[in-house]
């Protein structure tokens, strides 16, 4: 039951932070739900990766507290610069 309660955690979290991260991010977004969840879940990661890069806990931290006010906001900063990189990509895909 760890593994599928992590997985779902996951989800939730990452929902959470991509709805976040596309209400902070000005213009249009031209995504549905299922791709903001997948955005803030990788976000989140990277998230995890620039935190460990500043001398924190790194992904780690992000698994063992998620609902911290920095694990959240290095979350939201890391689906931010995924948001944006999915952007870039999806308007030069569709020129």
């Amino acid at each position: 039951m760890g593994l599928l309660w992590s997985i779902i955690s996951w989800i939730i979290i990452g929902g959470l932070i991509g709805l976040i991260a596309r209400a902070v991010m000005p213009g249009k977004q031209g995504m549905g739900f299922m791709m903001t969840v997948i955005l803030g879940v990788v976000g989140a990661i990277v998230g995890g990766f620039i935190g460990g890069l500043l001398g924190g806990d790194g992904v780690q931290g992000i698994m063992n507290n998620p609902w911290s006010l920095g694990t959240i906001l290095l979350a939201v900063i890391g689906a931010l610069i995924v948001m944006v990189i999915y952007g870039f990509l999806a308007r030069k895909a569709n020129k």
